[in-house]
């Protein structure tokens, strides 16, 4: 019998809840399923494993990150304003009340030195995408090398979301956005030019 929406949800709630503010190998199996409210037998129902099941919850929370991030980029005014979106981005879902203290995706490329192939892909599928967005709209500007500009600010994003863990959770991207802005203004091909 498969498993049940409802049950799947409070699992993955529990995940976000616990795994992702206390780490993987900080959180037991029991844990979760105490937090949930469901049995091992529902667990395993619908997961092979506790990494499938942080593999999950990594999924959901990649396309909740997607739709925050892509709502802004809709709204922006301008093609700067779309690349700058992502700092608005982190700002809105750091507020949510699904939001982690900072990114679950560094938190658990950060804990785990060599995970399991299914969490290894969901952290690399939200690294990729950030890459492939930010490049898309690097491109959209006046630019000698978007594909630079792009991985200068997504370092600059990493950094912003690791500043989460020394400042208050909920500090704003002021300072990440500013130095963006100013890389942005760098790679603007030089009148002269």
């Amino acid at each position: 019998m498969p498993m049940r929406k409802s049950s799947e949800e409070k699992l993955l709630d529990a995940v976000d809840d616990l795994v992702f503010s206390c780490g993987i190998d900080s959180t037991p199996v029991d844990a979760i399923l105490a937090r949930a409210g469901v049995s091992a037998a529902t667990l395993y129902r619908g997961y092979r494993s506790k990494e499938a099941l942080v593999a999950a919850s990594l999924a959901r929370r990649h396309e909740r990150w997607r739709e925050t991030w892509g709502s802004l980029i809709a709204v922006a005014a301008d093609a700067e304003g779309r690349l700058l979106a992502i700092f608005d981005a982190i700002d809105e879902f750091a507020a949510r009340p699904d939001g982690a203290r900072w990114c679950a995706f560094l938190g658990i490329a950060a804990e785990m030195s060599d995970p399991p192939p299914e969490i290894a892909d969901a952290v690399t599928r939200d690294t990729d995408h950030m890459r492939r967005t930010l490049r898309d709209l690097a491109a959209q500007l006046p630019c000698a090398n978007p594909d630079h500009l792009a991985e200068q600010i997504l370092v600059v994003v990493t950094g912003e979301l690791a500043m989460r863990l020394r400042d208050r959770p909920l500090r704003k991207s002021t300072v990440g956005r500013e130095i963006a802005t100013t890389l942005i203004a760098t790679a603007r091909p030089s009148a002269g030019a």
